[in-house]
This record gives C-alpha cells, structure tokens and sequence, in this order.
C-alpha cells in the first residue's frame, strides 16, 4: 500500500456505563461454591474456629452481586470504550510504545502450571520456573556484556534506583561514601536517571544538549565531574532517538574521576544486535522486559526492569538470585553484601516468561532484525511527516538521522493556528489513535510528542498514522474550531485538563462514594 492509504472511518463506543457497585443487586450470585465435604471438616476442622478472632471481620466485606453475564458485560462495554496496541495503530506512545504480544505466550503466562505456581513453594518443585529465569538471565548477559541479571525490581524506574543503591553500597564500601555524593546525568535522559538516584541521597547534576548535535558536550562533563563524582546515569539514545556517538569518551572521564557509569536501556529496540553496554563501558544497566521484549503493560504494570551488573557489582545484587549448581536450580539468599530486597518475592515472571518466549521464537538474527526495523520504520515516518505535514519540526540535530523514535514539535503549528500538542492528541482520538506521549518536563522541546513506529508496525499503518497527523494538521489550518473542540467521536466528548489538588475532591473507592452522596 502507498502513503495515500484511507484513514478509518472511526467512531468508538460510548455507553453510560455505572460503576460496578451500583449494578449489585442484593442476592444476585457470579458462582454458587458448594459446601466443604465432610471429610475435608474432619481434616482441617471448623474454619470458623482456626482463623485467629483477631483478624476475622466483624461483618462481610460489601461486594458488589451481580450474576456472570451482567459481570462480563459491564467489563466488556468498558472495555469497548479504551484503546491499546490490539486494537488501534498505537505508535504515539514513545519509549514506551507497545509492540504485538504474539497470543501463544499468553497461552504459557495462562498455563496452570505456571499460573497456579506459588512463589513459597519450596524449590525442588519449582525449577521449570528457575530454569528459565536462569536461561533468561543468560540471554540479558549476552545481549549486554554485564555478568549478572535479576529480574526483581518492578519498572525501569525502579531498577535505575536500584542501581543507585547499588552505587551508594559501592562507594560506602569504598570508604568514599560521604565524599561521593554527586550523580551527573542528560537533560533528554529518562527522568528517573535523575530522580531515583536523588531519593538515594545524591546530588543531581544535569548537562544541558548543545542544540546543533542534540547532546552535551565533552567539556560540558569535564566541568562538573570530580572527586565527588559518584556515577553517571545516562539513556543513549536519548529520549530524542538521538545517539550520543561521544558516549564512551563521557563514560571514560567518569572511570577515570572513579565514579561508576549507568546505561538506561528500557527501550532496547534499536540497540538489540548493534550497541552493547559491555562495549561502552558501563558497569550497570537495566532492560525493561515490558515492550522492548514484547510483554504487554499498561497503567504501570505489570512490569519488569531487568538490572545488571558487571561481576564486581554482583555481590550488592537484590536477593535472592538464580543460580545452579550443576544439578538443580535454586535462589541464593547467602548474600552479605546484599541491597536487600526492592519488591516482593523475585519480580513480574510473567513478564520473564513472555520475553524468555518471545527470544526463543525469534532467535538472535531475529532480535538484531527488530532493532533494524524499528529504525528503519522510524526514519521513514520522520521523512514523511517532516516533508509533509505543516506546523512539524523536529528540533536538536535537526535533519539527522535518529533510532527508535523522535521528539518532534508542534511549535510552528501553534504559532499559525493557536493549535498545540494537546488539541492535536485530542483530535487524533477521533481517527481512532490513542493518546500519544508528549515529553517530560523541562519542555525543551515546545509543544513537543514523541511516536515510535516498532517492528510490530506495517509500511501501511505507519502511512495511516502519517496521514492522521497531516488531516488534523490541514484541519488546524482550515477549521481549528473543529480541532479546538475534539475529540468528538470518543466516549468523553471533551478530556478535563484540570488537575484534582484539594484532597476532599478525590474519591477513591466506594466507601468514599457513597459517604461523600450521602448514602447508606
């Protein structure tokens, strides 16, 4: 298909939908549970009688009661009424854009036999389990170069202050942990690489991008990097989707003032095959399994950022960690040196075992041809909507080639029409595109969005998604009330933009609720 593909003739569903609550009818049942066999009563007594009376309710939890059907049809009319990468061109959603989750791991992630496993059942029952954690953590050290994985912290954000306890465990053991007090980091870095080292204690140094190339200069670092310097945390490539191709020169003066330097590679997909943290230098780093290795996310989770670490950095690791000892697999708790733990048991497995699949079924020719495909898709769409769509620029290192994505802006379109990156995300709605992300603060991008076209995504649809952004553009032009006024084909006729900031305005749950509408 051509660029001049058809945009849809889209219109979502829209039903006045209650909240669950407010279906319940008193009596109605989901599953009639039968009565415990008498022989189980003999076993295991009246249960009445064994829970401690000081954790029994005084009365039963108020559930809603609705029968199957009313059930499933509530949360599929919800259901009818979102949007998410199975069922639009979900592109817009850059560093994070969802790739196709192939449905046969959901089928493994579904299995009993993974899905019934209990995180304290004891080991010998378990190493289906471990093996493949194990095997995953092979796959990372070999993606990588660092020598050690775990797959305990819960998002990207949380491994990178994982990462920085880590960091701060290493200079304290040094004797430098007083002195070592100071993190330098990019401004078009994910902002975690800031903020999680900042709730460790560390100060934040952030280096501004020279606007010809789109990242700091040399001398910009040397500036700032000292006897104080405790690490470097850096995303390359940066949120722009431009590499920093003087990164191992960046990360040469940090080793050489002593401190440690820390890649965040949450978004993988144009670096599988192609750059490896081992080769520049890092000592840590961390994957997020969610989207780069095609398990599904979404409101935050269920989520897994994968951290590494070179072999001296092992020893600080959250525990336990997978190891085999020739016969079995088992996880090691005998840990001295140990951060501790940073989440429950050993992390989001499922979301292991979705990525654990997916390599398996693509191999390692497979996972470098994702990261070619993504870039090339990438630069394809940056043709197109620089030499086509009015009002589009894409600023730092303007007509050079990027990876994964691209920071572009709105700024010229809000200047001649009054239309900014929020009427043009509202209107896209109503050619079926979900919400896109934008950027993260400080905007040094005006009226900035972020799309990423992955290797999940055809020549035609990255083409339909083109031509929405040019349509919703030619309408700033020529209807901007049309535009102002969007979306119009969506469940919520006009998305608030206010925030909640007095507390007594939220309400949390149905408790809440009902205290708040004055009901029984």
């Amino acid at each position: 298909m051509s660029k001049d593909v058809k945009l849809r003739n889209f219109h979502q569903a829209k039903w006045d939908e209650p909240i669950i609550f407010e279906l319940s009818t008193p009596g109605q049942r989901g599953i009639l549970l039968p009565k415990v066999d008498d022989g189980v009563t003999d076993k295991v007594g009246n249960i009445n009688k064994v829970i401690p009376k000081g954790i029994k309710r005084r009365k039963k939890p108020e559930l809603p009661e609705l029968a199957q059907p009313q059930v499933l049809r509530h949360f599929l009319r919800l259901s009818q009424e979102t949007l998410g990468q199975d069922i639009n061109i979900d592109i817009g959603l850059g560093t994070c854009t969802m790739k196709y989750s192939p449905k046969i791991n959901e089928q493994f992630v579904a299995n009993p036999k993974f899905s019934e496993l209990h995180p304290l059942q004891d080991e010998e029952t378990t190493q289906g389990i471990l093996e493949i954690m194990f095997k995953m953590e092979g796959f990372l050290k070999e993606l990588s170069g660092m020598d050690a994985f775990v797959f305990q912290p819960g998002g990207g954000g949380q491994a990178v202050f994982s990462n920085a306890s880590i960091l701060k465990a290493y200079h304290t053991d040094r004797g430098e942990g007083e002195k070592r007090n100071e993190i330098i980091t990019t401004t078009f870095s994910h902002p975690v690489n800031a903020a999680a080292p900042h709730t460790k204690g560390f100060k934040v140094i952030t280096l501004m991008p020279d606007r010809e190339t789109g990242y700091p200069s040399i001398e910009a670092l040397k500036a700032v990097v000292s006897d104080r310097t405790a690490g470097l945390f850096i995303t390359n490539p940066e949120d722009t989707g431009i590499f920093n191709v003087h990164v191992k020169e960046m990360v040469d003066l940090v080793h050489e003032a002593g401190g440690l330097c820390i890649a965040d590679i949450a978004d993988a997909n144009g670096l599988f095959g192609i750059s490896r943290a081992k080769e520049v230098g890092y000592d840590m780093c961390h994957y997020n399994l969610h989207k780069a290795f095609s398990s599904p996310h979404g409101s935050m989770g269920p989520c897994c950022g994968a951290q590494g670490v070179r072999e001296a950095l092992s020893k600080y690791l959250p525990v336990p960690v997978v190891k085999f000892d020739g016969q079995k697999y088992y996880l090691d708790y005998d840990r001295p040196k140990s951060i501790g733990k940073v989440r429950k048991f050993y992390g989001v497995i499922a979301a292991v075992l979705r990525a654990y699949s997916w390599i398996m079924s693509i191999g390692a020719d497979g996972l470098k041809e994702v990261s070619e495909i993504s870039i090339l898709n990438n630069n394809y769409l940056m043709k197109r909507l620089l030499t086509e769509v009015r009002g589009i620029s894409a600023p730092y290192s303007e007509g050079m080639f990027r990876m994964e994505q691209v920071r572009y802006s709105w700024e010229k379109l809000k200047e001649e029409t009054g239309i900014g990156t929020d009427e043009v995300e509202r209107r896209s709605m109503d050619y079926g595109l979900q919400e896109y992300y934008q950027s993260h603060p400080p905007y040094l991008v005006a009226e900035p969005f972020t799309p990423e076209p992955n290797e999940a995504y055809s020549k035609a649809e990255i083409d339909e998604y083109a031509n929405i952004l040019k349509k919703v553009s030619q309408e700033a032009y020529d209807n901007p009330e049309l535009v102002k006024t969007a979306p119009h084909n969506a469940p919520i006729s006009l998305i608030p933009t206010d925030t909640i900031t007095n507390p007594e305005d939220l309400i949390v749950s149905w408790r809440v609720y009902k205290r708040k509408k004055g009901l029984k």
